[in-house]
């Protein structure tokens, strides 16, 4: 990721809390019980306990991503917190860095 530049477009904060509460619903759900059943971080591919696996979302809050079935996967915490607000195209340049 040297000498790279990413632009954040601004997101309202209200927006943001909004898609927080429909993604809090999300994780009550059977479809998020369902992704979670088996134990596998969506970004390492790493098997882990289904309870210790977190929501991210693919195109983060944000960066004016949305809370619905397609942009939320299951992540480890190791993933999610080093993925923090990059899209999928930066965070495989982090994760695999050209040589």
């Amino acid at each position: 990721m040297e000498n790279s530049f990413y632009f954040f477009s601004p997101v309202d904060e209200k927006e943001i809390q909004r898609e927080k509460q429909k993604a809090r619903k999300l994780r009550k759900s059977r479809w998020w019980q369902r992704k979670c059943s088996e134990g596998i971080c969506y970004y390492c591919g790493k098997q882990a306990d289904p309870a210790s696996l977190t929501m991210d979302h693919v195109v983060p809050l944000a960066r004016g991503g949305r809370s619905t079935k397609d942009n939320l996967v299951p992540a480890c915490k190791e993933c999610n917190s080093k993925k923090k607000y990059l899209l999928p195209m930066e965070w495989e340049d982090y994760v695999n860095p050209k040589t």
